[in-house]
């Protein structure tokens, strides 16, 4: 997509926007002297598969399921409102990666690679001395399906395990994966520095039940467990996991990294009658965790203006006083870290696919097909259309929180904004018409189907 477009869009989507004042930024950055040395820092991006926000003790639930991440928050700055531009792995993580939306980097539904050459974080971070290295434990981010392993010097694809003791596919354990990153930073011989990205599976379902975890947050017995509950030991196990990983790398290293986690997206339990991720665009399938911490430059705080998890890449360049790509889409949140207001009028974008492609006829303009949903959140105001059945949906996030009442019952008409989002949205997957959409060889397209990201 065409970077003067998309500012003509934010223009003219702006000049009916709801202007909201958000709560202010309440932490700042440890100014660096005038003459010091841009700071290379290692820096470590976790992510983790499927994890809904408030399934975390920092963002409100009750039961301690994420003692380990609550203290990486409580240290760091932790965007309350921030959201995945898609509710599936592959394109969030594309989006994450490179800061552009679906429709530009091509991969908008698992199982279709991105285009080839574009910039990114990994190789931009190259540029400047970094090496950089991958470990992802979920089959949906081979590079032969996503098109990530160009921007890695090393990407390492974990999947050497069945987690789902039973079920005939191969993905790693969180355990497995701290195990592969400890064992790269110990394998290290050279002094550059590096970006370290470790993507954890858990809590994909099927959800796994950890009978270590059952007593200590609460749960009935295993045979009585919910869904519910059993996603709630996999956060737990997943998060004991990252705190070994982070304790590791403290052990290891000679400072402190600048450390970056997120979700690729969250999960619906139920909600709106679906299990699941990735066919809609409710709010348990966006909301994401979010956030980052610098000991020594960063103070801890609390983000309360909408952000998205395209502003990853951009904000860790400018941390570092890196200019960012000129493709880059996200926001920049640096300032608002020295002191800055953070944004006022800020409207995000979202959009819904469907799950893989795994056959020569539906790779057949795979991108154009595969779209479900786009939608827009300007204040407290979200909107949607759902191309299925060409309806328009709209809810306010402040006084109904878990979208339950459609205020554009009725209607069959979106805002002017929304609209423009489809027309940008769809264009954009044209455009890729002649970016070819290989059918997934059969063992791919059956672990893909075993994930249920096959309709």
């Amino acid at each position: 997509m065409d970077r003067h477009r998309l500012t003509r869009l934010a223009a003219h989507l702006g000049s009916g926007a709801v202007i909201v004042v958000l709560s202010p930024w309440s932490g700042t950055t440890a100014p660096l002297p005038s003459d010091a040395p841009q700071p290379r820092p290692n820096i470590v991006l976790v992510t983790v598969d499927t994890l809904r926000a408030d399934r975390l003790g920092s963002y409100g639930y009750a039961r301690d399921t994420t003692p380990h991440l609550d203290r990486f928050f409580e240290a760091g700055v932790r965007f309350a409102r921030a959201r995945a531009v898609e509710p599936l792995t592959n394109p969030s993580l594309c989006s994450m990666m490179t800061s552009m939306y679906p429709q530009d980097h091509g991969a908008s539904r698992n199982g279709l690679r991105m285009r080839p050459g574009l910039a990114s974080l990994p190789k931009t971070l190259q540029d400047y001395g970094y090496v950089t290295a991958a470990f992802v434990g979920n089959w949906t981010l081979k590079t032969k399906l996503s098109g990530l392993g160009e921007h890695f010097d090393d990407y390492e694809e974990v999947l050497n395990r069945k987690r789902w003791m039973g079920f005939l596919r191969r993905e790693a354990t969180a355990e497995d994966l701290t195990d592969s990153a400890l064992e790269w930073v110990d394998g290290r011989s050279d002094s550059a520095p590096f970006l370290l990205w470790v993507h954890y599976v858990e809590p994909h379902a099927p959800y796994r039940l950890h009978e270590e975890f059952v007593e200590p947050l609460g749960l009935p017995p295993g045979d009585k467990a919910a869904p519910g509950d059993r996603y709630d030991t996999e956060v737990a196990f997943v998060d004991a996991q990252i705190g070994r990983l982070l304790d590791g790398l403290e052990r290891r290293l000679p400072e402190l990294p600048l450390v970056v986690f997120a979700s690729d997206h969250g999960e619906s339990l139920g909600e709106h009658d679906y299990w699941g991720h990735g066919r809609n665009l409710h709010e348990p399938g966006l909301w994401i965790p979010m956030g980052l911490r610098w000991p020594g430059r960063l103070r801890g705080g609390v983000v309360n203006a909408a952000a998205m998890n395209i502003d990853l890449a951009p904000t860790l360049l400018g941390l570092l006083g890196v200019p960012a790509p000129d493709s880059f889409r996200g926001f920049d949140w640096t300032g608002v870290f020295e002191g800055a207001e953070e944004p006022v009028g800020r409207i995000t974008y979202y959009q819904a696919h469907r799950g893989a492609v795994i056959s020569k006829h539906e790779s057949d303009l795979a991108r154009r097909k595969g779209l479900l949903a786009v939608g827009l959140i300007d204040g407290s105001m979200k909107e949607v259309w759902k191309l299925d059945d060409e309806t328009y949906h709209a809810w306010n996030l402040e006084s109904d929180p878990h979208e339950r009442h459609n205020l554009a019952e009725g209607s069959a008409a979106s805002g002017p904004e929304l609209r423009g989002w489809i027309e940008v949205v769809s264009t954009g997957l044209a455009d890729l018409d002649e970016l070819p959409a290989e059918p997934l060889d059969e063992v791919s397209a059956s672990r893909l189907r075993d994930l249920g990201y096959v309709d």
